[in-house]
């Protein structure tokens, strides 16, 4: 009874959805506000099951009834977070500014070594890694190819970001070679969301036809 309530919903929602190919109209909005509701809804409890409860008011809890009171510690970052809420009250919105600048101090922190390894050291290793494979005879002809045409990619692509230096001559041609790659990698990034998209699409349609009419 229940799945069949669930497959009716998620249905007409679809078609809802649908609606927009032909135009705006009520029957999107109402999707649309619904969907967007539900998932600040599903959020908010979320970060009150995942944050608040065993970070905030589980220590604080403990501190008063087990006399844990190291738990009162928690009162320095929920007041810090409490800060936040100073954004309702325009007389003291100037104190949101203690909360954002620590929270975009930490989590800079936090992100800049992963991005650096992540988007620099490993891919400097992943480009020089295949040479130390041709040197030790451990890749075929086609690897090797692969291998200095990522090299040449890589190195073309920077020359292309490289503006200390007029791009002409050798190095405005070695910046239009990067151009190619730039381009190339954009359109099978554009083409690998399109597919996604698509698949998305198709599996909609199936639930369609399938699981709510029986047609296939």
């Amino acid at each position: 009874m229940w799945e069949l309530i669930g497959i009716w919903l998620a249905a007409l929602l679809t078609l809802c959805i649908f609606s927009f190919l032909y135009r705006d109209n009520p029957f999107y909005r109402f999707a649309e506000h619904l969907f967007v509701g539900v998932s600040v809804g599903y959020g908010i409890v979320l970060t009150v099951h995942q944050g608040l409860i065993p970070f905030a008011w589980n220590p604080l809890r403990d501190a008063f009834t087990q006399q844990q009171w190291i738990g009162l510690v928690k009162i320095i970052p929920i007041c810090i977070g409490a800060l936040f809420f100073a954004r309702l009250f325009p007389a003291h919105g100037w104190l949101i500014r203690y909360p954002i600048a620590i929270l975009i101090g930490v989590g800079s922190g936090l992100a800049i070594p992963n991005v650096m390894r992540a988007d620099i050291f490993e891919q400097v290793l992943g480009t020089l890694t295949p040479f130390a494979q041709i040197h030790a005879g451990e890749l075929d002809p086609f690897q090797i190819f692969g291998a200095i045409l990522m090299l040449l990619g890589v190195i073309s692509t920077l020359t292309y970001f490289f503006f200390s230096v007029e791009h002409r001559g050798v190095v405005g041609g070695v910046s239009k070679i990067g151009i190619v790659f730039l381009m190339i990698g954009f359109g099978s990034a554009f083409g690998n969301t399109v597919m996604g998209r698509v698949s998305l699409l198709i599996q909609r349609v199936d639930f369609l036809l399938a699981d709510w009419l029986h047609l296939i």
